[in-house]
């Protein structure tokens, strides 16, 4: 009879253990889910910023550009920007 009871407790320690893992493994999983959706969230983030700067130095280019063919030219930066 005491064999039984100690497999038994033995059996119980088992499953809780068991029961355990997999609940750590159901966590782990929400987390790499959740750090491969932050990752997303931030390279999409980080892509957005970096077209908005070369689309603000594509302006810049565009605008010293002008300034230059102005002076060069001897013209307004108005109609450089028409060339």
């Amino acid at each position: 009879m005491r064999k039984i009871a100690l497999f038994a407790a033995a059996s119980a320690a088992a499953l809780t253990l068991a029961a355990c893992s997999e609940a750590t493994e159901d966590a782990a999983e929400a987390t790499v889910e959740n750090a491969a959706a932050d990752t997303e969230a931030n390279m999409e983030a980080a892509g957005d910023n970096i077209e908005g700067a070369a689309e603000a130095t594509a302006d810049a280019a565009d605008n010293a550009a002008a300034e230059v063919e102005a002076d060069v030219q001897d013209e307004s930066v108005a109609e450089a920007q028409v060339d």
